[in-house]
């Protein structure tokens, strides 16, 4: 059989690597002139274990599962954040930490509980717990190289479809994959958001790295990336711009973001996080945004598990953490065998 994935991001590419291991014929089709280049490689790069995800089993299940996998595989992309901290602010989160405590103890997740660290001054529950940063450039290496000869840069994919197959810029193949999250083809059950994340860093190259995710609710995170003197500010109420029905509109509203907006977005987040640790700009300095457009479900049960669903000879991965690509790759999979039946 021969496949098309539409979409070099991780899952795409974690895909890829899969079907070339069962030894059937794919080529993977990317609009950049880069892997990684759109929602991949524009993101907070964490690995997550689940403790993000109080108020959705799902998510947390599959994240939980996803990360132990991940490192089976991939853990030469990834790299320690040693100080990770998950903080519950009295009275500012959703769920009391007696009971936020007891949703990860009963979802199985390993964690010791601490004091909060000396740079919050607020009263938080604190729960500490490894987890991991991506590492894009390494990634970008490692798939290159496994996946020689089936990338192919800045192709723009046209899909149609067949009685029995799928045409991708008119090559005929068995199946299709859409792993743009809704960018190639649109699903009601979701929606498109524009969004902003900040970049600061160390003024202090002696400053260790650390990493606080404020939970749960409409709270605020401060997360390393690769590169250890540069951290990652978002937040749940201030990183997203706006909701959009077309992924058009959401790519037409990063493209002409002003930079007033930008300014406020960086006022309000970085007060949201002052509230807990007030010396945050005496440590970091502020480098520059990062513009992106996620994928969501409609719904307010914080639902970010990985959705496969199939029409005819294609298939699309829809939401979903980092963590879930091995989910995806194994409904894709299971679908697949399915229909052949």
């Amino acid at each position: 059989m021969k496949f098309a994935i539409i979409g070099a991001g991780f899952y795409g590419l974690h895909l890829a690597v899969r079907f070339k291991a069962l030894g059937l014929e794919t080529k993977v089709f990317e609009k950049k002139d880069e892997i990684l280049a759109f929602a991949s490689g524009n993101n907070q790069f964490r690995l997550h274990l689940g403790f993000h995800y109080a108020r959705n089993f799902r998510t947390r299940q599959q994240s939980r599962d996803g990360y132990f996998r991940f490192l089976e595989r991939y853990e030469k992309l990834t790299s320690i954040v040693d100080e990770n901290y998950y903080l519950v602010p009295k009275g500012d989160s959703l769920i009391d930490f007696p009971t936020y405590k007891l949703i990860m103890m009963s979802s199985g997740l390993d964690f010791v509980e601490k004091d909060c660290p000396n740079e919050i001054e607020f009263q938080c529950g604190t729960l500490v717990t490894q987890e991991r940063v991506l590492l894009v450039e390494e990634s970008r290496k490692y798939f290159y190289k496994q996946l020689q000869g089936m990338i192919y840069l800045g192709h723009e994919a046209r899909v149609t479809h067949g009685d029995e197959c799928v045409y991708v810029n008119n090559e005929k193949f068995d199946y299709c994959i859409d792993c743009t999250w809704g960018h190639l083809v649109p699903d009601d059950e979701f929606f498109f958001e524009s969004t902003i994340l900040l970049y600061y860093q160390k003024r202090d190259s002696s400053l260790k790295p650390k990493a606080f995710t404020f939970v749960d609710g409409p709270l605020c995170s401060l997360y390393p990336t690769e590169n250890y003197d540069i951290v990652t500010l978002s937040s749940v109420p201030h990183t997203p711009i706006a909701k959009h029905s077309t992924s058009k509109e959401a790519l037409n509203t990063i493209q002409n973001l002003s930079s007033n907006e930008i300014k406020e977005k960086k006022y309000l987040m970085e007060m949201q996080l002052m509230k807990y640790y007030p010396r945050f700009l005496d440590d970091y300095q502020y480098l520059r945004p990062q513009l992106s457009v996620k994928t969501k479900p409609f719904g307010n049960d914080d639902d970010r598990s990985c959705y496969v669903k199939k029409t005819g000879h294609l298939l699309k991965c829809l939401s979903g953490k980092i963590d879930n690509i091995f989910y995806a790759a194994s409904e894709v999979l299971s679908l697949i065998e399915g229909h052949q039946k």
